[in-house]
């Protein structure tokens, strides 16, 4: 059994290489070709915070997996905690092969990646300008995938800790060396942006539909529990285009859940990124419309990238023996 820190997992993978997984697993659901039961959420009081539990099979992989993931909020206006870990099993014999004690590590950087794959699919080419509203962990792993596939040359911040906020526009500026702008207010941040996204653990909407230009894409990644909301359901029911990563979960916890009971929009009329991937359904008509993508996050992600993570490491122990024997002989 293989047995791995964050440390060792951070040297493992990649955004490159995790998108492509998270791309093939979001294939794999549309055609049929995974498994993917229903999330098991635990809440807490005291202090507040929620723990999800997810698995997920993808029918050509040997192995399946379970996560399990927490975040808590401090109550002091500190970032949210994250932790996590994920186990990965035979799909043959039930055994368990890896332990990957990620502390969140891989469900922040396969979130990045569903993102990623959401801009690619629906936003425009030549989109420059986004909006990152939250300013915690998510924000700077949506940031960092959307910069490999979007010539982002403008980012506009907007939290509810400014605090952080300015943080987050120093980081921009120094790490990727863009202009960074830190916003009064979710509105300042959105008009005229050509992408949103929003990251955080809203119970309420921070987006309103008449913020939004023709030929924006927006991105919802926060509403992982039925309480959560990002968008005003006035938003999806204005998109030409709302892109789901999976029908059934949004319509129970996700944007598409709270447009579904104000009668904004219905489970039938969206589409999944599956979808999109394999050319199954229409993205983006025109540069003037309006696409909305609503990540719930899905354990067939969770499934992908922990595959991922165990082949390379069994990989790097073969090299590494390798190489011991290769020593001894000589």
């Amino acid at each position: 059994m293989i047995i791995l820190n964050e440390a060792e997992i951070r040297g493992l993978v990649d955004a490159e290489a995790a998108r492509l997984a998270i791309a093939s697993a979001f294939r794999a659901l549309h055609r049929g070709e995974a498994t993917l039961p229903s999330v098991i959420s635990v809440p807490f009081r005291a202090p507040e915070g929620v723990a999800h539990v997810k698995a997920g099979h993808l029918h050509d992989d040997a192995v399946w997996t379970v996560k399990i993931s927490a975040d808590f909020d401090p109550g002091d206006g500190s970032a949210t905690l994250h932790s996590g870990m994920m186990l990965v099993v035979s799909a043959t014999d039930g055994t368990l092969g890896a332990v990957l004690v990620d502390n969140g590590f891989l469900t922040e950087l396969r979130t990045g990646a569903a993102g990623a794959i959401a801009a690619e699919l629906l936003a425009r080419d030549d989109v420059s300008t986004a909006a990152i509203v939250g300013a915690g962990s998510q924000a700077r792993f949506q940031l960092a995938a959307l910069l490999d596939v979007r010539p982002i040359d403008s980012v506009r911040v907007a939290s509810r800790s400014r605090e952080r906020a300015r943080a987050f526009v120093d980081e921009i500026q120094a790490t990727h060396g863009l202009s960074a702008q830190l916003c009064d207010s979710v509105e300042e941040a959105v008009r005229g942006a050509g992408i949103v996204v929003t990251t955080t653990q809203s119970t309420s909407p921070l987006l309103e539909a008449d913020w939004i230009e023709k030929g924006t894409h927006v991105t919802a990644v926060g509403s992982d529990e039925p309480a959560k909301q990002e968008l005003a359901p006035a938003v999806l029911a204005r998109a030409d285009v709302v892109a789901v990563d999976d029908r059934s979960q949004t319509a129970r916890f996700g944007e598409l859940h709270h447009a579904i009971d104000s009668g904004d929009r219905s489970q039938e009329d969206v589409v999944t990124l599956g979808e999109l991937l394999d050319g199954a359904a229409q993205g983006r008509g025109s540069a003037d419309e309006i696409t909305v993508a609503d990540l719930t996050g899905v354990g067939v992600q969770d499934a992908a990238i922990a595959a991922l993570v165990m082949r390379r490491a069994v990989a790097a122990q073969a090299e590494q023996l390798g190489s011991r024997s290769a020593r001894t002989a000589s």
